[in-house]
C-alpha cells in the first residue's frame, strides 16, 4: 500500500483532491477571493475586484488538482502528465525521455517504478522556460530509485513560472509504482532515464498521463 505521507490532503473540490504543497499559493488566493466577494455586496469597487480574484482562485483550484489514477501495469510508467518533448540517447547507454508539463497539466508527479528512494538532491539553478535547451541549468530535484531494473534516475525541473519543487519523500522510503512522490508548481519538466537495453514506447509529441502511460516496451 502507498505510504500515508505521500498522499495529498483530502480537501473537497467537487469531490476531488488538492495537491499536498499547494497551501502557500492557494490559501492567500482563496482568502482574497472570499473577502472580495463578501465586500462586493456593499461596494461596486469591491465587485470589480471580486471578478479577477475569484477567477484566479478558481484557476488555482484547477491547477492544484490531484485526481486519483488507476495505475497501469508495466515496467516503467510515466512520472508526469504532459507531452514528450525529447527522447535522447545518453553517453552511458541510457535514454532520456523528457516530458514537458504546461500550467494546464496536473503537476503531481508519481514513481515510475516500485523500489526504494536512494537519494533526493535539490540543485539550485535558474528559471528559464522548461522547453528551452538552457533549462538544463534550472532549479531541479534529482531522484534515484533502486528498482528491479537497477538504478533509475528521474529529474524534476522548474520552469519559468515554477519556483518551487516539493518532494514528498526522503531517501530510504520504499515506494509503489505510481505512488505520489512530489509536486512542481506551475509549468515545468520531468526527465526519466531508461537503462541501457530498455526500448522506449512513446514518441516525441505524445501526451502522457502520470501513472497511466507506459514509457517502455516489452
Amino acid at each position: 500500500m502507498p505510504h500515508s505521507q505521500t498522499s495529498a490532503p483530502r480537501v473537497g473540490i467537487l469531490g476531488g483532491r488538492l495537491a499536498r504543497g499547494a497551501s502557500p499559493w492557494l490559501l492567500p488566493t482563496v482568502a482574497t477571493a472570499a473577502l472580495s466577494l463578501t465586500r462586493a455586496r456593499k461596494s461596486g469597487r469591491w465587485a470589480a475586484v471580486a471578478v479577477p480574484t475569484t477567477a484566479l482562485a478558481a484557476g488555482m483550484l484547477w491547477f492544484f488538482r490531484d485526481p486519483e489514477r488507476e495505475i497501469t501495469q508495466g515496467r516503467v510508467i510515466s512520472p508526469a502528465d504532459g507531452v514528450v518533448q525529447s527522447i535522447m540517447p545518453w553517453k552511458d547507454g541510457r535514454t532520456r525521455v523528457a516530458i514537458f508539463m504546461s500550467p494546464l497539466n496536473v503537476h503531481v508527479n508519481r514513481a515510475p517504478l516500485a523500489g526504494t528512494v536512494t537519494s533526493v538532491e535539490h540543485v539550485p539553478g535558474g528559471f528559464v522556460p522548461a522547453f528551452n535547451k538552457e533549462s538544463e541549468n534550472n532549479e531541479r530535484v534529482v531522484w534515484h530509485f533502486d528498482t528491479e531494473l537497477g538504478d533509475i534516475e528521474m529529474v524534476q525541473i522548474a520552469g519559468a513560472v515554477a519556483r518551487r519543487i516539493v518532494p514528498y519523500l526522503p531517501a530510504g522510503t520504499k515506494v509503489e509504482q505510481g505512488e505520489r512522490i512530489g509536486l512542481i508548481r506551475f509549468g515545468s519538466r520531468v526527465d526519466i532515464y531508461l537503462p541501457e537495453g530498455v526500448e522506449v514506447a512513446v514518441e516525441v509529441g505524445q501526451a502522457t498521463t502520470a501513472g497511466v502511460t507506459r514509457i517502455d516496451r516489452d
